[in-house]
């Protein structure tokens, strides 16, 4: 049985705020999810990544996220980067001090 490819984007830390950010088209870094390219094979995904790994004075610890494309952009499939999209959990500070994020 063949493994199917399910829909990825490119996460990582902001080397210098610890955010979390995602790899845009463009190969910029947002904080914003709805900005995050989605990569929709493994060829793709996997050269993304390792271009995205090359940004060592801006990002660390770049990985693929797999996610299911939405109207308003990229949604996580896994609960552990829906908690890293809103930010630290103890307390409202960062990204949870907006109200649309908490």
């Amino acid at each position: 049985m063949a493994w199917a490819f399910s829909p990825k984007v490119i996460t990582a830390n902001d080397l210098r705020a610890g955010d979390v950010v995602y790899l845009t088209h463009t190969d910029q870094w947002s904080r914003d999810l709805a900005q995050a390219d989605i990569l929709y094979d493994d060829p793709s995904a996997q050269a993304r990544l390792q271009l995205a790994s090359q940004h060592s004075s801006l990002i660390v610890g770049a990985y693929l996220v797999d996610v299911d494309p939405g109207p308003t952009g990229p949604e996580p499939r896994h609960l552990r980067e829906e908690f890293r999209r809103k930010g630290p959990s103890n307390y409202f500070h960062g990204k949870q001090e907006s109200a649309e994020n908490v």
